[in-house]
């Protein structure tokens, strides 16, 4: 039996076997008192002679987005069971990947609120490794152990076996994917589905890279949806503006031209629905990305899109039966997950893969290098496992890289950001997974000769929250709402059109005092839900009151209420929602701004503060439209493709808010098909 010596605090020593985690009330009489000592003198002797006090004790430690709460059950030498009975750590990475009905998927890796109280049981220590991606919750789990076993009469420092960990063996099979987050999963079911055996290689401790973490929005045409939509005269002046503009090149003029005669046939039927169409979608995408991108790309996006939408619904994915603007969208075309963030198409996946007999997903585990044999062909990968022993997956046709962009690597945005738009971004924070978003896909793939694309081009979004610039804690309108808030600084102003593009908005917000702004919006419109609700979650699970408490918005029933809350002059506050709700009702928009829905009248009034941070790197590596990976003679090398946000040429200057999400499953779906097809 291992040394176990006593370390407890007075005031716990009196404590029954709930632990500390319970407050008990002081003794009261002279056999109560007498009891108490009793109890902490036979704990105190049992502790001394290397057990503990048996019982169930629970502890609450600070986790990623909230307390972590933690039960643990000891008998007088071992831990019996560990369980996280509460916490609100982010799904798929905190806590467990769930799908539609609410069921635990492991499959695609164990969160730490899982896999830490698993190991610590079964090993017996508290040594146990952190789950990659979420060292912070993994810490959390393991803290609250820690104090578990304290009230015990535990020694934590006696619980700190090495546990040994078996190398992970050399693998092979048809593809290997790179990189296990939406387009990579994507990729592995289409070549799965085809009939290639996959192995996915996720560096992380689970699936789901920053897909899981993002707004979940999807942009394509939609008649039965938008035909419920009433297409009003300021929308029109913005096909109208495209339409009117000098093509620059033949591709321009020619799609420009498809797009006339469409918009020619909608006005002679005497429609009011929302016109839209597939090619409106591309010329839409391409010309606000400053016509930057690669024209055939973006097409293959955009006419794609549907197919991707329903092959996804295909899958089990659901959406919304409402259609609506997505913030930087520019069209009502978003499709909305009624999953939280990007669980839906992460679980989606993970289930599909999960009944498939020839997929393999190694979590934990890290690309490191290509393999290419003596013609250039790339044939496996060289990988690390969490201990760093080094292993190879051989792919008898090929690898698939979905590795997303660079966004979280401070680095190498410095370094690419040179198209001038943006300033410093050294202190700009990314919305972005640090252990998700750092390039290395990148890196990999210009060793084996790949070129790159649009590298200087870099986003920014205005939706990152003020304290640690990631999309959490949502407002109540959600982004999704574009139609029914208004964006003010800090002194209460209007400051840009707010269903504007992403890249004008956060120039806007970066000019703002204190370069952050407040999300305004009022208990008004259809779309309403009553932030008094106690079953109201935002869209990353939090309830009003967490969100109110730990100052992610203010809340009040009255304008000059929210002006004092605010810190800005009440006037001007008002001024500002008057001006903006005669835009409503018809006149000019200062800003220039065409999507209303609702005037801003009655509270409750619900400001959120939000901040410009790095969120998309629209360069990569260079792909033709079968998503293979080009090299610096525009030829494709063998055996290597690519899909999603590692790749560039697709979204040019600017990209559309939801278009990102159809990029991983438009172009995942592709590569897998490609791969499968170049091998036959």
């Amino acid at each position: 039996m291992r040394k176990r010596a006593l370390i407890l605090a007075g005031m716990c020593m009196a404590l029954s076997v709930t632990g500390c985690g319970q407050k008990q009330e002081a003794p009261t009489t002279a056999a109560e008192t007498k009891a108490a000592e009793t109890t902490a003198a036979e704990t105190t002797a049992e502790a001394e002679a290397g057990g503990m006090k048996a019982g169930t004790y629970t502890a609450t430690t600070q986790g990623m987005n909230d307390k972590v709460e933690v039960s643990v059950e000891v008998s007088g030498d071992a831990i019996l069971s560990v369980e996280v009975t509460k916490d609100s750590e982010t799904p798929g990475i905190g806590s467990p990947l769930k799908n539609a009905a609410g069921e635990v998927l492991n499959e695609g890796g164990k969160a730490p609120t899982v896999l830490i109280p698993e190991q610590i049981v079964e090993h017996q220590t508290l040594n146990v490794d952190a789950v990659t991606g979420a060292t912070i919750t993994s810490a959390a789990v393991k803290n609250a152990v820690k104090d578990c076993l304290t009230q015990a009469g535990a020694n934590p420092d006696d619980w700190q076996d090495e546990v040994a960990v078996e190398a992970q063996q050399n693998q092979s099979a048809d593809v290997v994917v790179v990189g296990g987050g939406g387009a990579g999963l994507a990729a592995a079911v289409a070549a799965s589905d085809g009939g290639a055996s996959v192995v996915v290689v996720e560096k992380n401790g689970s699936v789901g890279g920053d897909t899981l973490v993002c707004g979940a929005i999807y942009n394509t045409p939609d008649e039965p949806l938008q035909n419920k939509v009433t297409m009003t005269d300021a929308v029109k002046t913005t096909i109208e503006k495209a339409l009117a503009e000098e093509p620059v090149d033949e591709g321009h003029a020619a799609l420009q031209k498809e797009v006339q005669a469409q918009w020619d046939e909608y006005k002679a039927s005497g429609r009011t629905d929302l016109f839209d169409s597939k090619e409106w979608y591309a010329l839409q995408t391409w010309i606000n990305g400053d016509k930057v991108a690669n024209l055939d790309l973006v097409k293959v996006l955009c006419y794609d899109s549907y197919e991707g939408l329903e092959w996804i619904e295909s899958l089990g994915m659901e959406f919304s039966d409402i259609i609506g603007q997505g913030a930087g969208s520019l069209w009502q075309r978003t499709h909305t997950s009624t999953m939280q963030m990007g669980t839906g198409f992460i679980s989606t996946y993970v289930e599909k893969l999960a009944k498939a007999d020839n997929v393999t997903i190694l979590t934990s585990s890290t690309a490191e290098k290509l393999v290419q044999d003596a013609d250039g062909k790339v044939t496996g990968v060289v990988c690390k496992d969490k201990a760093g022993n080094e292993f190879t997956v051989d792919a008898n046709m090929g690898v698939i890289l979905a590795t997303g962009g660079f966004a979280a690597n401070g680095k190498m945005v410095q370094e690419y950001n040179t198209s001038g738009k943006w300033n410093d971004l050294s202190k700009v924070m990314t919305t972005n997974r640090f252990s998700s978003s750092q390039g290395d896909g990148i890196t990999m793939a210009l060793e084996a000769g790949a070129s790159l694309t649009d590298m200087e081009q870099i986003q920014l979004l205005y939706l990152g929250n003020t304290k640690d610039g990631q999309l959490t804690k949502y407002p109540p309108r959600d982004v999704n709402g574009t139609d029914q808030i208004i964006f003010i600084n800090k002194e209460g102003g209007r400051f840009v059109r707010e269903d504007g593009r992403r890249d004008e908005i956060c120039l806007a917000v970066m000019e703002q005092t204190d370069s952050m702004f407040y999300m305004l919006e009022s208990g008004d419109g259809e779309a309403y839900v009553d932030i008094k609700d106690p079953n109201w979650r935002s869209a990353d699970g939090f309830t009003f009151d967490y969100l109110e408490e730990n100052g992610y918005v203010l809340a009040a029933e009255t304008l000059d209420e929210m002006a004092e809350k605010l810190g800005c002059d009440a006037e001007a506050l008002k001024s500002t929602v008057e001006k903006f709700n005669a835009s409503v009702d018809g006149a000019e928009d200062e800003f220039g701004r065409t999507l209303y829905t609702t005037k801003l009248e009655n509270g409750p009034w619900v400001a959120t503060a939000r901040q410009a941070c790095v969120h998309h790197t629209m360069g990569g590596v260079t792909i033709d439209t079968d998503a293979r990976i080009l090299d610096e003679s525009g030829k494709a090398i063998a055996g290597l493709y690519a899909a999603g946000e590692i790749t560039g040429g697709i979204h040019g200057g600017n990209r559309l808010g939801g278009n990102a999400v159809v990029d991983t499953v438009v172009f995942g779906k592709l590569a897998g098909e490609t791969i499968v097809a170049d091998a036959k």
